[in-house]
């Protein structure tokens, strides 16, 4: 039995390259894990329909860690785990602050059994990040003109889109406002040209999702290997017995890990699953 029982896995920097690619390499490395008896789990802040993609291909028969922890869903029959929750009026709070600076939200709620997994004020945004994301993700919509001053319910995260610069100053007033209510992060996809400060209530991250999935099967964190490249990995990376950032990782991400691996576009993962094995 391999020492490292449980492989945490980010998506977008770390399990698939710049071109979002699952490259043959790295899939056969994640299979090579598996034969070995490491339980993997996708751990990402990509939409819950965004990773069921890599299901197939990847063999996955555990849950799948998605919206930085807030959502745990089984793909098999769609069967919610654990779904985040905010304190009272904290989601009304978030999002008057968000409109105050100037933006819209997309709110995410555990909908993808009626046919959308977010909602968004409007389609036709006059905010080009926001634009350019609603159009990329057409038809996962519900939109909800009243959304920025009475949300739906069962929201469970959400974010804002805009320049790194605008997010930033975003989470600086959220911060300010709400430390003790969200968990807030500024990253940016390789899909979108935006950067994203997501929100999400207070104590739910990507390491949350996977040590609730690692309990129930009797791992513990020493026998977790957490891989990623963005600021929503630190907690895992710093939480897990073994933490690595990409080669193609932030520098703060870097500095949180035990070890560095070739980025995702040398099919870092490869050595990562090599570390494991030795």
């Amino acid at each position: 039995m391999p020492r490292y029982r449980l492989l945490a896995i980010d998506i977008d920097g770390t399990l698939v390259n710049s071109r979002n690619e699952l490259t043959p390499a790295t899939r056969e490395a994640v299979l090579r894990a598996k034969k070995a008896g490491i339980e993997i789990v996708l751990a990402t802040g990509r939409r819950y329909s965004r990773v069921l993609p890599l299901v197939e291909p990847l063999e996955l028969n555990v849950p799948l860690v998605t919206a930085s922890g807030a959502l745990i869903k089984r793909a098999s029959d769609h069967y919610t785990f654990y779904q985040a929750h905010f304190a009272p009026g904290a989601l009304q709070r978030w999002l008057s602050v968000t409109a105050a600076a100037g933006y819209e939200a997309v709110l995410y709620a555990d909908t993808f059994d009626q046919g959308f997994d977010y909602y968004c004020p409007k389609f036709d945004s006059q905010q080009p990040e926001m634009a350019e994301y609603l159009q990329l993700n057409a038809g996962f919509e519900r939109v909800c003109p009243e959304l920025m001053i009475g949300p739906p319910p069962g929201v469970f995260a959400g974010f804002a889109i805009g320049t790194r610069d605008q997010m930033l100053r975003l989470q600086v007033a959220l911060e300010r406002e709400m430390a003790d209510q969200l968990y807030v992060h500024v990253i940016r996809s390789p899909r979108y040209r935006g950067f994203m400060c997501e929100i999400a209530p207070a104590g739910v991250s990507k390491w949350t999702g996977v040590y609730t999935l690692a309990n129930t099967w009797g791992i513990g964190p020493d026998e977790i290997c957490a891989a990623g490249d963005d600021v929503n990995d630190i907690p895992m990376i710093l939480a897990a017995g073994l933490g690595v950032a990409m080669g193609n990782a932030l520098d703060e991400v870097k500095a949180a890990a035990d070890r560095v691996a070739p980025s995702h576009d040398e099919d870092g993962l490869v050595q990562v699953v090599d570390w494991l094995l030795e």
